[in-house]
């Protein structure tokens, strides 16, 4: 039978509320099934919706499932954030202090909480890397209405979702794209490119998901997460930096990423921007 459960609307990824990604989260989701949530995910019609429930791993501190409108995802950077700030924020006290944990299909996802309250969660490793093919880079290029050579480098940066991406010269032609994904419905890709060196950040990157029913994702934290394990591996970025995300589409995403020995760390600013309950 359905019933009242704790609910939070969080928006990710932005200093200012409502210029980030949402994300819906259920915060006690015990009792509803896969195809429950994935109705509910259906109807909020957000990019994605998650589902809180008690872990499976005794080291973790609670269970996430990832909806997006038509699919269930094993790992999500902005819901993974999102849902830690709403857990949190409802009192969930964690194993250890600063530090959450987890459980997802992708596995366990390590968190830490800074002493300003900002939220990172240690980036996967990727489940399919490599090089293009070079008649996908071409339909990625047709795609997006570019020239090949305008096309500096492409990768797959798949840790779940995906996704993968290609990199263009400038934040400029990347802001610039117009794409039309027709030919290549199940799509998902990243693009990014670097900002001009008087920008108070370093690249701009957008993502479009037509394969997820999503025509372009605000702000992508999965996609972040893999695209700076790849340029950073290849060292075509630095250590430590910033991206900004969904300025084309109206929104002030902005992206951290540090990585430390061998892991990337992904962060960004987390606000509950509607608190409740939802009858499911």
């Amino acid at each position: 039978m359905p019933r009242n459960r704790p609910f939070a609307q969080v928006d990710v990824f932005s200093a200012d509320p409502f210029l980030g990604n949402p994300v819906a989260v259920i915060l006690d989701a015990d009792g509803l099934s896969g195809e429950d949530m994935a109705r509910i995910a259906n109807w909020t019609n957000l990019s994605e919706t998650t589902f809180v429930l008690p872990p499976t791993d005794p080291s973790a501190d609670y269970r996430l499932r990832i909806f997006t409108p038509s699919s269930e995802l094993p790992f999500a950077g902005h819901p993974t954030l999102g849902s830690a700030a709403a857990w949190l924020n409802a009192g969930g006290t964690p194993h250890s202090e600063g530090a959450l944990i987890q459980e997802c299909d992708a596995g366990l996802v390590e968190l830490r909480r800074s002493a300003s309250d900002v939220l990172s969660f240690a980036a996967p490793e990727v489940i399919r890397s490599g090089e293009l093919d070079e008649d996908d880079v071409q339909a990625v290029a047709t795609a997006l209405g570019v020239d090949r050579s305008d096309i500096l480098g492409h990768q797959w940066v798949d840790n779940g979702p995906g996704w993968a991406a290609v990199r263009l010269a400038t934040a400029q032609q990347v802001l610039d794209l117009n794409p039309d994904f027709t030919a290549l419905p199940d799509a998902k890709i990243g693009v990014i490119g670097a900002h001009t060196e008087d920008s108070d950040h370093e690249y701009e990157i957008r993502a479009f998901a037509p394969g997820m029913g999503i025509v372009e994702d605000p702000v992508t934290g999965s996609l972040n997460a893999s695209v700076a394990q790849w340029l950073i591996r290849e060292g075509l970025a630095p250590d430590k930096y910033t991206a900004t995300q969904g300025t084309a589409i109206g929104r002030a995403g902005v992206i951290s990423i540090t990585r430390e020995g061998d892991q990337v760390w992904v962060g960004g600013a987390t606000t509950i921007c509607f608190s409740g309950t939802a009858f499911a």
